[in-house]
């Protein structure tokens, strides 16, 4: 099933005697759902623009592709850097911003800008009962009673099915550069990436790749990043030689984890506190790891069928398997934030229609 609208969406939902499983794209898609399979593709294209209020609506299965190319003609982005895993996961097909708000999915300059969640400044979707709901709106301060606009962020398709969003946007920079510290050990890294992130010097991307160095972003205007730059240089002398890469083409393969491209194995999504890090990569016994978020995000690749959750035990964070077989990809719940899902899920789909089991541990 393909709606081409809003209305046929809710008319569909409305009619429908089975479970549903939400298919935007097909690029991140996690977990498994047994039921008809519900594309949003066809609520594509921008309903409104304005660059010079840095605005953006479009239908939720507009191509990401579209977006960042109608973007980019006006100087302008999206600000929380949306990864691209069609090549981590071996998917084709086409990104969509639906399916990017329903995952939260968000890229190295979260520890500046933020998750796709803050930039997301309205939404459209359909209930489980097939109710049209609007939250949110086309500026920032709009937002009265409860925020559902951020509720949908990170849903995965189990509260409602979107239908259009609204995103805040950012201009281009100017300049961008890249500070490269080599031979670091993991520990020495997320604590020269905390040292970065806490200065004054604006980092907007902070990354460790074990054995190939630790990098460090900076963009803005090329007088701001040349000063900025040179003084995170000197800020960051205790941790050895730093050397200065104009231009951010690195990050795209951060963003992407592209150095698990092409690897076989199970591929693990960490969040966790970043001065934790260092000593849960340490008990992991994993084939690689990279680090971001200036290490509050942890990629991670395993062995084919390690249960990465039971090699580690209890520890503070979640861990997600992004890539590979089995049930349980998403982490289990806290008792008292499952009642709340499950109280959640039972008012905005009481039929319990909307990608069923997939969230389930």
């Amino acid at each position: 099933m393909q709606p081409s609208s809003e209305a046929e969406l809710a008319e569909i939902i409305r009619a429908a005697k089975g479970p549903l499983c939400v298919k935007g794209g097909g690029t991140r898609s996690l977990g498994t759902c047994a039921g008809e399979v519900l594309e949003t593709s066809g609520l594509s294209g921008v309903v409104l623009y304005e660059p010079g209020a840095l605005t953006l609506v479009a239908g939720a299965g507009t191509p990401v592709a579209e977006v960042e190319a109608l973007l980019a003609a006006e100087g302008q982005r999206l600000p929380f850097e949306v990864p691209d895993l069609r090549g981590l996961l071996g998917r084709t097909g086409e990104s969509t911003l639906g399916g990017v708000v329903a995952a939260n999915a968000s890229g190295p300059r979260r520890v500046q800008v933020g998750a796709c969640r803050d930039s997301l400044i309205g939404v459209r979707f359909v209930d489980g009962a097939g109710t049209i709901i609007k939250n949110g709106g086309r500026v920032m301060k709009n937002v009265t009673g409860y925020d559902l606009v951020k509720l949908l962020a990170g849903s995965w398709g189990t509260l409602g099915v979107l239908s259009e969003v609204s995103f805040k946007l950012l201009p281009v920079p100017e300049a961008g550069a890249t500070l490269i510290l080599p031979g670091l050990s993991d520990r020495q890294a997320v604590q020269a990436m905390a040292a970065a992130l806490g200065s004054p010097f604006e980092v907007n991307g902070a990354a460790h790749w074990p054995g190939q160095g630790t990098y460090l972003r900076i963009e803005g205007f090329a007088a701001s990043v040349a000063y900025r730059a040179e003084a995170l240089r000197r800020h960051l002398a205790a941790f050895g030689a730093v050397e200065v890469e104009d231009g951010t083409d690195r990050w795209a393969a951060i963003r992407d984890v592209a150095p698990f491209q092409g690897r076989a194995g199970d591929v693990w999504r960490l969040s966790v506190k970043p001065s934790d890090a260092p000593e849960i990569v340490a008990r992991m016994e994993v084939e690689a790891v990279l680090y971001d978020w200036g290490g509050g995000l942890i990629w991670a690749l395993c062995v084919e069928g390690d249960d990465l959750r039971a090699r580690l035990g209890a520890f503070q964070g979640h861990a997600t398997r992004v890539r590979g077989a089995g049930p349980g990809a998403f982490h289990p719940e806290a008792p008292g934030v499952a009642a709340l899902t499950h109280g959640l899920r039972a008012k905005f789909d009481p039929r319990g229609l909307l990608n069923p089991g997939l969230m389930d541990a």
